[in-house]
């Protein structure tokens, strides 16, 4: 007679031991180690000044500030963005528990400290620039700069005009009133926590709500002074409307057409590298170039001496300011298309203004008529290389609400990508 088939069954009442050696889980050139090895040589002396456990003071030793940056650039490499997600991942990805050695994590404290690290991220991208051009890896003579647009974090579902604005916020002063009478000290410690937190959050959209109102005043009054100069137009489109999510945000075409509440983020790179990124609100790149160089000498020392960008990214204006600030800097930017078929008098006209530009503009257009400026500019689309590769991490869609935590995660992505670019061009190299 024949036997049925002999299995092991899994007996989840089954009481075992196990033992884990977190370091045998991952091997020796994994990328979460490189992470490891770079961020416990930096100076991270500030955050670690702000811990108020001491050995002389009682209370819980804090996480060290040293992980928290470690898992939020190993994060940024691997395209996770929220802390919710990345405390999950602390949990079970063997990569984020050997990051954490043990150290007890949650969003809360993830998502704090990346909030509060703005500063730190700036220094340090400026540091590590700094290394790697007195490593001879960077040469920061020829930079490109362009805006890419980046999804915010609301949805077009959440703009609102004057009349909407004034329910929501009528509403919501009217939840936080009700709120405040539940609060209860007597009530037990579980339901007094809930009703603060509740509290907290009614508040926290009641502060949101009047930032929209501001900013609804400052669109209003930009209407005001483009109407003085195109009546007509202005008088065509709908009034002004603002995110009550995240107020600093505008609606942008991206380049697919759509359009979408966005952040028009600057990026400069250098050899591949990004040595300057700011986010903005503006729905074009004119008039952004003379900012990008000033954040670019900052960070680099100096100014470059070539500077590639295309012909929406630069107005004829900065070349002059540029050319004053910066007299060895060449713009390489192309020649804005001219009509042809234009009468005589038109072209007197055109010949009458070209001698009459400042001598920047004039050298300007010699330059990028030449072969020479023609074949520099093409290095350009360089830099579209880097804009894809934090593209492809994540940097499509912003996690986060208003432009101060939006620049913080911008310095993470420029942090994650150069670390990355560099660890590549050494290990080929050896």
């Amino acid at each position: 007679m024949s036997q049925g088939p002999r299995v092991l069954r899994p007996d989840r009442s089954q009481m075992s031991w196990g033992v884990v050696d977190l370091d045998s889980q991952l091997p020796p050139e994994h990328l979460a180690r490189l992470v490891w090895s770079l961020v416990v040589d930096l100076d991270l002396s500030e955050l670690y000044a702000g811990i108020k456990a001491r050995d002389d003071v009682a209370g819980r030793p804090a996480s060290d500030p040293a992980l928290l940056l470690a898992l939020w650039l190993y994060a940024t490499m691997e395209g996770v963005g929220a802390a919710r997600v990345l405390d999950r991942l602390c949990d079970y990805h063997a990569a984020y528990r050997w990051l954490c050695g043990g150290v007890p994590v949650n969003h809360n404290l993830l998502s704090e400290f990346r909030r509060e690290s703005g500063a730190l991220l700036d220094r340090l991208l400026t540091q590590s620039l700094t290394g790697l051009i007195a490593e001879g890896i960077i040469t920061p003579e020829e930079v490109a700069i362009d805006g890419t647009k980046v999804r915010a974090r609301a949805g077009r579902s959440s703009l609102a005009q004057g009349k909407r604005l004034a329910k929501l916020e009528a509403a919501v002063a009217q939840r936080v009133a009700a709120l405040k009478s539940e609060v209860d000290d007597e009530a037990a410690a579980a339901e007094r926590r809930r009703q603060e937190r509740a509290l907290r959050a009614a508040q926290e959209h009641q502060a949101r709500l009047q930032r929209a109102r501001e900013r609804l005043a400052e669109l209003d009054q930009e209407k005001e002074e483009r109407a003085k100069r195109h009546a007509k137009e202005e008088a065509a489109k709908s009034a002004p409307s603002v995110s009550t999510s995240d107020p600093e945000a505008r609606s942008m075409r991206l380049p697919d057409g759509s359009v979408h509440l966005a952040w028009n983020v600057q990026v400069a790179t250098a050899s591949g590298f990004i040595v300057a990124i700011e986010p903005t609100d503006r729905r074009n790149d004119s008039g952004l170039a003379m900012e990008t160089v000033g954040q670019i000498e900052r960070r680099c020392g100096t100014a470059p001496q070539r500077l590639l960008a295309d012909g929406t990214a630069i107005t004829q204006g900065e070349i002059e300011q540029l050319s004053q600030r910066h007299p060895g800097l060449q713009v390489y930017s192309p020649l804005p298309k001219e009509r042809e078929d234009v009468t005589e008098e038109t072209l007197r006209n055109r010949k009458s203004q070209r001698r009459h530009e400042p001598d920047a503009v004039k050298q300007w257009r010699a330059l990028m008529a030449s072969d020479e400026g023609k074949a520099v500019y093409r290095r350009r689309k360089l830099t579209e290389h880097a804009h894809a590769r934090i593209k492809n991490r994540g940097f499509g869609r912003m996690p986060v609400h208003g432009i101060a935590k939006v620049r913080t995660v911008c310095l993470l992505y420029a942090l994650a990508h150069n670390l990355l670019r560099a660890f590549w061009l050494r290990a080929a190299v050896t």
